[in-house]
């Protein structure tokens, strides 16, 4: 029986997860794990030995070698071949994100993350300097604490999130990038929400919440399309209400896995199905 393989422990999510050619193409795009990654920013943008990036990441030398060639390999893959590269997935924790004076979560609670700046949610999530935490049981907010961000970017902050044991997150306008980090770390998003930070965070709670499910910011500071601002973007979705088959607002959406990961996403049958042979350390 092979042995279980060991959690590798990465810095932070990346702010951008996928890559392609100006050129179209109906490709299998090549998908990257988050352990792959950490090995070649550590390694190649870092410039450390593998010795240092090894005991970074918690594992043998002999299996960051491992790693390592796995991803060199994929991203020739990607670049020769003219395909999209993807980053999804892979046996991994995150290491210290800042977050050892934040309070820790009760066990029937909802976390709720929330941008913000003076009372209000801030509206460009990659640059917040706070977050505001509510905790939620039976449908009423039940703590509340202001928390300094640690870092910017959609990456850091994401990973600052899941280490906060945040749920969800209540933001204005978000970019795919910042979306892509947060749907890995297993976050609900709830955007395209202006206006009073407790307000929504109780509104969220009671069920009630009006927010958009396609907010978009791809340009901080500017309007979006025709007279589209951040944070406001298309038809508001209402949050006291059933979407779809067995889809409540509240609670995360899709069938979760204990992992963070949705089911049947390509990440989650990475870290989940076929392990690799690379490392049993």
């Amino acid at each position: 029986m092979p042995r279980k393989q060991r959690c590798r422990c990465i810095g932070g999510y990346p702010d951008h997860w996928e890559f392609s050619p100006e050129e179209t193409s109906d490709k299998e795009p090549v998908v990257m794990s988050l352990d792959e990654f950490e090995t070649i920013r550590l390694l190649d943008y870092e410039g450390l030995t593998q010795e240092n990036c090894a005991e970074r990441m918690g594992v043998a030398r002999t299996t960051v070698t491992a790693i390592y060639e796995s991803a060199r390999r994929k991203m020739a893959e990607a670049l020769v071949d003219g395909r999209r590269l993807l980053i999804r997935g892979g046996n991994v924790r995150l290491g210290d994100q800042g977050t050892e004076n934040i309070t820790e979560k009760g066990t029937n609670n909802m976390r709720i993350a929330v941008p913000y700046e003076n009372g209000e949610i801030f509206q460009h999530f990659g640059h917040t300097e706070q977050f505001k935490l509510y905790d939620a049981e039976d449908g009423k907010i039940v703590s509340e604490q202001i928390v300094p961000t640690n870092g910017s970017g959609h990456g850091a902050l994401a990973g600052f999130l899941k280490a906060a044991q945040a749920d969800a997150l209540i933001c204005g306008g978000i970019g795919m990038g910042a979306q892509s980090a947060l749907a890995e770390a297993g976050i609900q998003l709830y955007g395209g929400v202006s206006g009073s930070a407790d307000a929504a965070a109780r509104a969220l709670a009671e069920g009630r919440l009006a927010y958009d499910p396609n907010a978009r910011c791809d340009h901080h500071g500017h309007h979006h399309g025709e007279g589209h601002e951040c944070g406001h973007h298309g038809e508001g979705h209402n949050c006291g209400h059933h979407h779809g088959e067995g889809h409540e607002c509240g609670h995360h959406h899709g069938k979760g896995l204990d992992c963070g990961h949705r089911e049947g996403d390509e990440g989650c049958r990475r870290h989940h199905g076929n392990e690799s042979s690379q490392d049993n350390t």
